[in-house]
């Protein structure tokens, strides 16, 4: 057949599930068996496929985000809309203040923007009607809706409308830039100021069709560690590097150092990209400069470049062979242009300048997925929900207990103290099963000896240890973000 080449591909093969199916869809029709399955060149291959995919579900980040509370989905509150709760809000403030510290030594500018904004700002990027499928309806003003039903105005007539312009409505914002692009044009620039690098954990909003949602990886509504940096053609080169650098640096931090980069490119026979191809080919070239100056393994993509620019994707591999599209940076000489971007040059001229767009963690949301698959649910001290829990063996030290949960919270832990009436092996049990890092055990002895004995998620039974150095051994965990 035209599916496999040889048989000789398909010696080891195995049935993964069975299912009723009506013949060409149609329930008047004879019911078919389904039979899915998968097949290999040899038993070892397959072998190593089947443990990547129960390894997969053991990581499930929908089924550990559930077991340890992390978020939640609601069907009154809509597909694909994330609920944080409240220890997956601590993951998530973690990582925002890591990324926040690394952009204030960088120079960057925190800014705040309306999660919605005319349909006529999107209009000036090109983002609307371009994305149109894969964004919410538009919002129109009530005294238009009003006067259209007053007319007798059909649903086709309001649609036309909103697509040529003649009824002005807003949108859910699909993207940050055209917003920070506005506060950058608020003000009158020289060459002086430049760069200028505006950041924002900015939430954006997509319609993914129902059947594409997916945990944290596909949503609706996702928030992204975003950045735009406006700045001369000749500081191009060295802002792509300091944006490639910060992604890096999140990776290293995190352990992912199994990593690839992605140059995707405009295919030049395709009418669908917007801009000067002189400007394409300027930003294609300092992109691909800066991805060769990294020094690691990269592909280039012709035709997955964004409408308006050419990127950088960094694809990180996780510990059981998956690979994820995170970081991003992106090049941008089109938007500028649109909305007519100038700075005075030393030459007391007006100039364009050139748009980088940034996002070490690409969203807040599938970053976090990939984390809670990548750790199983295990993370660091730094970013766990709860990163010490303390066991008093009886409720005769639960004053002691309280007392060292005190001075580990002054000290920046996330702390807590199971006053349950379990024995100690109970209690030890669940907190393995909560993942919690450390474990601080209470005793006659310890009390006596103003001493913890702690044990390790990771590295089992640490022994006895004076309180000061457990208060100094955690504080160091957290502030220099360890493994």
């Amino acid at each position: 057949g035209p599916h496999v080449g040889r048989t000789g591909n398909c010696k080891a093969f195995k049935v993964m599930s069975v299912a009723s199916a009506f013949y060409k869809g149609d329930k008047d029709q004879q019911s078919l068996q389904r039979i899915y399955g998968t097949c290999f060149k040899n038993r070892t291959l397959l072998d190593e496929h089947l443990e990547r995919l129960e390894e997969a579900k053991k990581r499930d980040h929908r089924r550990l985000g559930k077991e340890m509370n992390l978020f939640a989905f609601d069907e009154s509150v809509g597909q694909g809309l994330p609920l944080w709760k409240p220890k997956g809000g601590i993951i998530r403030r973690e990582l925002q203040d890591f990324i926040t510290e690394e952009l204030d030594k960088q120079g960057y500018f925190q800014v705040f923007t309306p999660h919605i904004g005319k349909l006529g700002l999107y209009r000036t990027s090109g983002q609307f009607p371009y994305y149109e499928d894969s964004q919410f309806p538009p919002i129109v003003e009530r005294d238009a809706m009003k006067k259209l039903g007053e007319e007798g105005a059909k649903c086709s007539d309001l649609i036309n409308f909103i697509s040529t312009g003649e009824i002005e409505g807003f949108l859910l914002k699909p993207m940050n830039c055209p917003h920070h692009i506005k506060i950058f044009d608020s003000e009158h620039r020289s060459y002086r100021d430049l760069p200028v690098r505006l950041a924002e954990f900015g939430t954006v909003y997509r319609w993914e069709q129902s059947g594409e949602l997916g945990g944290l990886t596909r949503v609706r509504s996702f928030t992204q560690d975003d950045a735009h940096l406006f700045c001369t053609p000749e500081q191009v080169g060295e802002e792509i590097q300091g944006c490639l650098g910060l992604v890096k640096k999140v990776l290293t931090t995190l352990g992912m150092s199994d990593y690839g980069v992605r140059l995707s490119l405009r295919d030049p026979d395709s009418d669908k990209y917007v801009g000067d191809p002189e400007n394409w080919d300027k930003a294609e070239a300092a992109l691909r400069e800066a991805v060769q100056s990294l020094e690691v393994d990269y592909t280039e993509e012709p035709g997955e470049a964004a409408f308006y620019g050419p990127k950088i994707d960094f694809v990180v591999k996780d510990v059981i062979g998956r690979d994820w599209q995170l970081g991003t940076v992106q090049v941008d000489y089109n938007l500028p242009e649109r909305f007519d971007l100038s700075y005075v040059g030393s030459d007391n001229k007006a100039h364009r300048p050139v748009m980088i767009h940034r996002a070490p963690f690409g969203s807040l949301e599938r970053f976090v997925g990939l984390l809670i698959e990548h750790f199983e649910g295990k993370f660091p001290t730094w970013l766990a929900p709860e990163q010490v829990r303390i066991l008093p063996i009886s409720e005769k030290y639960s004053k002691e207990a309280d007392a060292l949960k005190l001075e580990l919270a002054e000290a920046g832990a996330r702390v807590s103290v199971d006053h349950a009436g379990d024995k100690i092996g109970a209690k030890i049990r669940l907190a393995r099963m909560d993942r919690i890092p450390y474990l601080a055990v209470l005793g006659a002895r310890e009390v006596e000896e103003n001493s913890v004995s702690v044990r390790h998620r990771d590295q089992g039974d640490l022994g006895s240890i004076s309180t000061n150095d457990f208060v100094s051994k955690i504080s160091q965990d957290i502030s220099s973000r360890s493994l």
